[in-house]
Formats: C-alpha cells, sequence, structure tokens
C-alpha cells in the first residue's frame, strides 16, 4: 500500500514509474499509474529516485549495497522508509561522500536508533528519526489494533496480530 501511495504521488508530479518486486502487479501497470516492472539492477540503473517499501528479510537485507550503489546515477536520489537494514549504511555513507549518488533520505536506520557517524557529517544524507507511522491515521490504527488485540487476549482468544507462537 505505501509503494502504491507514493507511486500515486510520483505520477502526479508527471514522473515515469518503475517498480522491482518478487511477483508482477498487473493493477499497477495500468492507469492511472502506468507503472513499469523491471528487475533490480535495471531499475537503479534508470531511476532518478529509489524509494524502498519492502520487508526485511534475509533476502532483502542490505538489498541496497555498494554493488547496487554503483549501479545508480550520480544524480539519483535514495529514500529508505521501509526497514534500516535493508540498506548498508556504511556502503551509502561512502556513495554519498564520493559523489557516485547525489542525496539520500532516511527514515529508518541499520542499527536504530544508532545512525552511522559516516551519514551524521554528510550534507547530502537527510535524516528523520523514524517519523513514517507518525500521522494522526497511522496511530489511531495503531491504537485501535492493540485495543482488539488486549481485548482479545484478555477474553482467553489468540490476538488477531500474534506473532510467534502460542
Amino acid at each position: 500500500r505505501i509503494a502504491t501511495a507514493v507511486a500515486r504521488r510520483a505520477r502526479g508530479w508527471r514522473m515515469r514509474v518503475l517498480y522491482h518486486a518478487r511477483s508482477r502487479h498487473p493493477d499497477i501497470e495500468v492507469e492511472p499509474f502506468a507503472a513499469t516492472r523491471v528487475s533490480l539492477d535495471e531499475g537503479l540503473a534508470e531511476a532518478d529516485f529509489v524509494s524502498l517499501h519492502c520487508p526485511l528479510t534475509d533476502e532483502t537485507h542490505h538489498l541496497i549495497g555498494a554493488r547496487e550503489l554503483d549501479l545508480m546515477k550520480p544524480t539519483a536520489v535514495l529514500v529508505n522508509t521501509s526497514r534500516g537494514p535493508v540498506v548498508d549504511e556504511s556502503a551509502l555513507a561512502e556513495a554519498l561522500r564520493s559523489g557516485a549518488i547525489s542525496a539520500a533520505g532516511l527514515d529508518v536506520y541499520e542499527h536504530e536508533p544508532i545512525v552511522h557517524p559516516g551519514l551524521l557529517a554528510l550534507d547530502n544524507a537527510f535524516l528523520l528519526p523514524h517519523l513514517g507511522s507518525a500521522t494522526h491515521e497511522d496511530r489511531s490504527w495503531m491504537t485501535r489494533t492493540c485495543v482488539e488485540n488486549v481485548v482479545a487476549a484478555l477474553g482467553g482468544k489468540d490476538p488477531p496480530n500474534l506473532v510467534g507462537k502460542r
């Protein structure tokens, strides 16, 4: 849902939308998005802005490292609002320092709450304190979800958002 919302905004700015995903999403390949599915390497090489919206899994840990950053245009901007360890921050700090890419915007960090010191020293690293969920709607949804889980647990039922085995 987040990637689709970003694509909607990008189209509002008349940006061409490319996407990389494990599976095809035909619903965004038609108007109003008209997105084009590409390989990760293709997308990194072609994109002016790379916005990451993936879960953290074994496959996505350091999905963006030195090799991937080297594929990007020197004018490209990387945005990570997904999970911190999706990006190798040491490689990112070096790519930003050397001019391999133009800028990066991060709302999540590899070793949160610690921010890589190399990023802190850079004028082209835009760093936010994990504000991605700080909207009224999201906080209301999180509160409702919490209450639903507590009510279920107190009622002897499995909470709807149970993580792990009971």
